[in-house]
């Protein structure tokens, strides 16, 4: 699948119509108690009209007739009664279709969420958020009127369709006959729309989708955009896409408007042609006035259900593309999973060996080519190189974010990808320069290194980084509440509270991306004995620009040019006069 930017809309795959609607009303049979339910209530409502205009009959040509008030009034008792409890049936299966589709779009959204979350980075290195907000969200939603329309629409008003129209035979062939004379053509009309109106709802979707990405990212970055000052430049931009986003649906929205006319002159041309007939057979002597006027009420209810009929075939091919987005989702394979006989990673002692790996993330680029090393469990590797070396590629493969090509990594002479992923990362701390932090309170953000932690725990986890101070400083102290990434507080602020959410979770493997890259001078100097112990007894990697925060290290590894190009202590690198060296030495003299 390409990249998507938030100006491209996405790339998405055809998929089978009948398929996605199999599956997505599929959803109903766990509801089938209150779908038969709502289907009885149905049979009731269409039995009450159906029999409505019989009873016109029955009153104009037998009670009127024969001057029987005392019949008539009994009729029209019966009337009121049915009718009276046909409101009633509407109204109860609205009540049960609604909460039915309301828990079925629930279980979807939940389900879809539940499965991006086991989606590999792959899946999120391609897609703005934006993009996958628009699927959770909007896709989901526009599914809920087609799955109360399904069956509240769908199989009642066929229902109704076959019994009138048995009805409308019975009465007169001939005027039945002059009634539905262009429903063929109707037919053949919807069919050959359907195609060209499914595919305009999939470029809608997609512009809708794009929309969000747009929005998304937008306010995401809301104050590089506004201290560059360029909220003219991303309103034109906003504009354009907006226009797109018109444009698509009113290419696809004119098709759909087209059938309610066509309906309508159908409808209109068979009741004339009704009339037309049936006042010359009523002059002639061959057909009753009542049943003409029972008939024209059977026009109806024969031709309102298919209005209803075809209100919902728009609006399932406008929501098909909906359906098709999240299903298209819900079948994506991680790229990363367990294997079938995957196994618990039992307690880690720290010892890493990558043997001869490979790895691009793409397969035309290379990033690592043929890496080996052995680390001892306890000891802190320090890996320095230029941006885009593969530092923190090493990382995300022993973290098992991404598939290696070639080549074995082992954690305690285990292959990691025999191993259960849950069991191997529950026992790894990572902490990167992106620190990012839920809304909540601080104690919450702490918390998240370990779920069941005492507030005992929590703060003494703050408390050995340095954290405690401002953290009591802040009006609330632990229960202060922060919003989305906490950018109430200063960077160094939220690196310390990522430090100790990390110093909770206790890990067995540690690893700090560049994780005091934001920390001023002083705040790094009072979090420097916090991360020594953190380090203690733990096999630990640290990725780090600052090469005077690695000097202690048991060894450095400098990572470029798709490999390890130098290893050893501080002091041997310096002696080799190499790369390490180099680097080294501009620093130092960068900081004289």
């Amino acid at each position: 699948m390409a990249l998507d930017s938030i100006r491209e809309d996405e790339h998405s795959e055809e998929s089978l119509k009948l398929a996605t609607i199999k599956r997505l009303f599929g959803r109903l049979v766990e509801y089938k108690k209150e779908v038969i339910k709502v289907l009885m209530l149905m049979i009731f409502i269409i039995g009450v009209s159906v029999v409505n205009p019989i009873f016109i009959k029955i009153a104009i040509d037998t009670y009127v007739v024969a001057g029987d008030i005392r019949g008539l009034l009994m009729l029209a008792g019966i009337t009121i009664v049915i009718n009276f409890l046909s409101k009633i049936a509407i109204k109860w299966r609205i009540v049960i279709m609604s909460k039915v589709a309301n828990d079925v779009l629930m279980k979807i959204r939940q389900e879809l969420y539940t499965h991006i979350q086991k989606l590999s980075f792959n899946f999120f290195d391609k897609r703005p958020a934006g993009k996958i907000l628009a699927r959770v969200v909007g896709d989901v939603n526009s599914l809920k009127d087609v799955l109360i329309n399904g069956v509240v629409t769908l199989i009642p008003d066929f229902l109704q369709i076959m019994i009138t129209l048995v009805i409308m035979f019975l009465l007169n062939a001939r005027l039945a006959i002059s009634a539905i004379i262009l429903l063929p053509f109707l037919i053949g009309l919807m069919y050959i729309s359907e195609i060209k109106a499914h595919k305009k709802w999939r470029i809608f979707r997609k512009k809708n989708s794009t929309m969000n990405a747009f929005i998304h990212e937008d306010f995401s970055g809301i104050k590089v955009v506004q201290s560059y000052t360029a909220q003219k430049k991303t309103s034109e931009d906003f504009e354009e896409i907006l226009e797109e986003h018109k444009q698509s649906f009113i290419s696809a929205i004119v098709l759909n408007d087209l059938f309610w006319p066509i309906v309508e002159i159908s409808w209109g041309a068979g009741t004339a042609l009704v009339f037309y007939i049936g006042v010359s057979l009523s002059s002639a002597g061959t057909l009753e006035v009542g049943t003409l006027i029972a008939f024209t009420a059977y026009i109806t209810m024969f031709w309102n259900p298919i209005m209803n009929l075809s209100n919902f075939y728009n609006q399932l091919i406008m929501n098909l593309a909906g359906a098709e987005r999240i299903f298209e989702i819900m079948d994506m394979v991680p790229d990363v999973m367990d294997e079938t006989e995957a196994v618990i990673m039992p307690p880690i002692k720290g010892h890493v060996e990558f043997e001869d790996v490979t790895f691009g993330y793409e397969e035309e680029t290379v990033v690592l080519k043929n890496v080996s090393f052995k680390v001892k469990a306890g000891e802190t590797i320090a890996m320095v190189g230029a941006t885009g070396g593969g530092k923190s590629t090493i990382i995300n493969l022993m973290s098992r974010f991404y598939n290696i090509q070639e080549g074995r990594i082992l954690i305690d002479r285990l292959d990691i990808a025999k191993v259960n992923i849950e069991s191997l990362r529950s026992q790894m701390g990572i902490m990167t320069q992106d620190t990012f932090l839920f809304s909540g309170s601080i104690k919450e953000n702490i918390r998240y290194g370990k779920l069941d932690a005492t507030d005992e725990e929590i703060i003494e986890a703050a408390k050995s980084v340095s954290a405690h101070s401002f953290i009591m400083a802040c009006e609330n102290g632990y229960d202060t509440k922060l919003n989305e990434r906490g950018t109430k507080l200063s960077v160094g602020q939220r690196q310390l509270i990522a430090f100790a959410r990390t110093m909770l979770s206790r890990p067995k493997i540690l690893i700090l991306d560049e994780a005091t890259s934001s920390i001023d001078t002083h705040t790094e100097k009072l979090v420097q004995k916090g991360i020594e112990a953190l380090l203690e007894g733990r096999t630990s990697f640290v990725i780090a620009h600052r090469l005077s925060t690695i000097k202690n290290a048991d060894r450095i590894f400098v990572v470029d040019n798709q490999g390890i190009l130098e290893s050893g202590s501080h002091d041997q690198l310096l002696q080799e006069e190499g790369i390490y060296y180099n680097l080294y030495m501009s620093q130092f003299k960068a900081g004289a």
